[in-house]
């Protein structure tokens, strides 16, 4: 072998152009390690699917005729980082060049291009061809340490690409539909909930090389992982969500319910994961569901293609600019100078609120929670309740399955925590508990009353909110997306208002308790 080619977790792309022609001096590495075991603590299912994932596109990738070394934690335990695991294989197999696709996190990007090759051995980095914003261009799009707004992005993006356009403007003459998108599940909607499509792979092999390692982790796993783990696979799903779930996407994406055996996957992609490994691009999801959109207009609205077009083409490409730009402080803001602890209901699901039960546990149960949960339940708890930035960032990239720093880390330490102090979104997405109340049954069935402010029996969400927003009004009652807030607060009397932030420092003082 005279070329080593290294392929991460997250670059399982078959349709890189590596691929093209077998070549037998090239020798692909795939390999688990344990350095990715320990920078966070990883929801087992998101172990068990990298794992697995890995594994079937090893064995592809020799069945196409390349030739590749698969290595899992018992072959690897020897090695303490991946360098030291390169260097390793460019000895044993005399390996000239080294080469690698850019990974897609500043660690593992400095790690690789600190990389100290052996001498006479070259070092080469490409591109992982799979994104729509070409990764030189990121400067050229985003500016460092500059607000930004992601619909003015998306627009430039969809005339770029000419999605859902016509003759230079947007299909519908509108660019955004969001305002018909925040429909509520009523109890005749729940019925018509489709069954998600599901896989399974079996988990023993994998858990038994996690136990033999004492590999750390959280969360529940059965016999069979339900998520997609090859390209065939994540290609099933995307079919499945154009037939059964596209035509409902847009108005129920934002919809929460506590009723429903399918209440996790709704009408939901579930493609997150496979998009972040690499399985499938995003010009294909997008492609295929606007196909389906164009050959079925009676079934699907323009509603419901630009909000699923506009989760991928603009926030999922926006938050990665967001991210490389703002590197290297974006891990360490924190504007908002939140401190306190993580409560302990985030590792078990045990909470009397039960939205923040129904999230969290559903987040422990599938490793998954489509963005509302994650955005206006669970991260606006935090974000109302002053949880470390840093901690709340831990969590986020720990417990989801398709949980990858460049992904994870602006969602979270940006849209949901401002902890940015506003680089990637103009106001905290913060709610009162009318909000989860308007978009889930969940308040229904909960020991917290929804109506109540004050009181011990007061949803905690009221009371924080408003707490929250009296504690950084410096901050933000001048700010015109936050101002009427203020107005409606100083509008209260003073022994409301006095009633209100006294049962929220009870509650902050409470947190582990509610």
């Amino acid at each position: 072998m005279r070329t080593l080619r290294l392929i991460l977790g997250d670059q399982l792309n078959a349709q890189h152009s590596w691929y093209r022609e077998r070549n037998s001096d090239h020798l692909y590495l795939i390999a688990e390690l344990h350095q990715e075991q320990r920078y966070v603590k990883h929801h087992v299912q998101k172990i068990v699917a990298f794992f697995i994932s890995m594994q079937r596109f090893a064995e592809a990738l020799s069945d196409a005729g390349h030739q590749v070394v698969h290595l899992t934690l018992d072959e690897t335990a020897e090695f303490e980082s991946l360098e030291q695991l390169i260097l390793a294989l460019c000895q044993q197999h005399q390996i000239e060049q080294i080469e690698f696709q850019r990974p897609d996190e500043i660690r593992l990007l400095e790690q690789l291009r600190n990389l100290k090759a052996p001498a006479g051995v070259g070092l080469r980095e490409v591109d992982t061809e799979h994104f729509l914003l070409p990764f030189d261009e990121i400067s050229k799009e985003f500016k460092p340490q500059r607000s930004l707004r992601m619909e003015a992005f998306y627009r430039r993006m969809r005339q770029r690409y000419g999605y859902l356009m016509h003759n230079g403007e947007p299909e519908g003459e509108r660019w955004n539909f969001d305002s018909e998108n925040r429909k509520a599940l009523k109890a005749a909607d729940l019925e018509k909930i489709p069954q998600p499509l599901c896989f399974s792979q079996s988990t023993r092999v994998v858990l038994e090389r996690l136990a033999r390692h004492k590999i750390s982790h959280f969360g529940e796993i059965g016999d069979q992982l339900v998520w997609p783990t090859s390209r065939k696979e994540a290609l099933q799903l995307l079919e499945f969500f154009c037939t059964h779930c596209l035509p409902l996407f847009g108005q129920f994406q934002d919809a929460m319910t506590a009723n429903s055996e399918h209440k996790w996957s709704l009408y939901h992609s579930r493609l997150s994961f496979a998009l972040n490994a690499k399985m499938i691009s995003p010009a294909q999801v997008i492609e295929r569901s606007i196909a389906e959109f164009r050959a079925h207009p009676e079934l699907i609205d323009l509603a419901q293609i630009e909000g699923f077009v506009r989760q991928i083409l603009g926030w999922r490409e926006f938050v990665r600019g967001i991210y490389w730009i703002n590197l290297p402080e974006y891990p360490t803001l924190n504007a908002l100078e939140a401190d306190r602890d993580l409560p302990d209901y985030f590792w078990s699901g045990k909470t009397k609120m039960r939205c923040m039960e129904q999230s969290l546990g559903q987040s422990l149960d599938y490793a998954y929670a489509h963005h509302i949960q994650r955005l206006m339940v669970i991260g606006n708890f935090t974000l109302l309740a002053g949880i470390d930035p840093d901690q709340v960032d831990a969590w986020y990239l720990g417990v989801y399955i398709d949980a990858i720093e460049w992904v994870e880390m602006p969602n979270t330490r940006g849209m949901s925590q401002f902890a940015d102090g506003g680089l990637l979104a103009s106001k905290p997405y913060s709610g009162s508990g009318q909000y989860i109340s308007r978009m889930s049954d969940y308040c229904k069935s909960c020991f917290y009353d929804v109506k109540l402010r004050a009181g011990n029996r007061s949803c905690p969400f009221n009371s924080l909110y408003w707490h929250f927003h009296e504690r950084h009004k410096g901050r933000f009652a001048n700010n015109p997306r936050t101002a009427m807030v203020y107005r409606n607060w100083d509008k209260k009397p003073e022994a409301e208002r006095a009633a209100i932030m006294q049962q929220a420092a009870n509650y902050l003082d409470t947190l582990n308790e509610l």
